[in-house]
């Protein structure tokens, strides 16, 4: 990166600037969620220098569960816990957003559960045209071993599955668990009515990854 250029700003730099501004999101149940009409218009996505920020991968550990039902909100009768509003984008390697990625997300409920017999917080949700999504859901619960995270599965279009998982800013278990990456940390602030967060994905194509594992011999 051009370190002469000061008004060029990292992707991470941006995020953590931009966010400071409280957001007001209004998700319905399994459509598109209203606030992307409603939001204030952000600054424009940045340009970007880094060779090394695509989002890390990580394990998916053992409560995956395919065919989850498509929709921007996890909350249902029943559920309990901290409303959480999850908003980001998925982005190319060159910053430019990818429309209709797949984004889905698995996670535990408020005591640190993961329904392991049907589909309570757990759905899956394809980026708009600017490559944005948003997730309505709750703050997930600690169980043993484990930090506070959400899990999720990303996906441009015809590419390969990014798995990952997100992470509380602020836990003391960050520091205990292993699997923990400072880099997959979201941007959290508290709301009126619970938290917002957000999250960039940065995916790396799969035509990239073949020139690079050329170039490497």
């Amino acid at each position: 990166m051009d370190r002469h250029k000061p008004a060029r700003r990292t992707r991470r730099e941006f995020l953590w600037t931009s966010l400071a501004l409280p957001v007001v999101f209004g998700l319905t149940l399994g459509n598109r969620p209203k606030a992307m009409a409603q939001a204030p218009t952000l600054p424009p996505t940045p340009s970007c220098a880094d060779k090394d920020d695509a989002t890390p991968s990580q394990m998916e550990g053992p409560y995956y569960k395919r065919q989850s039902p498509q929709r921007t909100s996890l909350l249902e009768p029943g559920i309990t816990g901290t409303k959480i509003v999850v908003t980001g984008s998925v982005l190319a390697r060159d910053c430019q957003p990818i429309a209709r990625a797949l984004v889905d997300f698995w996670q535990a409920d408020a005591q640190g559960v993961y329904d392991n017999t049907g589909y309570r917080l757990r759905g899956h949700q394809f980026t708009d045209e600017a490559g944005r999504y948003a997730l309505e859901t709750v703050v997930p619960g600690l169980y043993p071993g484990r930090t506070r995270h959400l899990h999720v599965k990303v996906q441009a279009p015809n590419q390969p599955v990014l798995t990952t998982q997100l992470y509380f800013p602020g836990e003391s278990y960050n520091a205990t668990d292993g699997l923990f990456n400072p880099h997959l940390l979201m941007t959290v602030q508290d709301t009126n009515d619970g938290k917002a967060a957000m999250f960039t994905f940065v995916l790396e194509s799969q035509a990239r990854r073949t020139r690079a594992r050329s170039e490497q011999g």
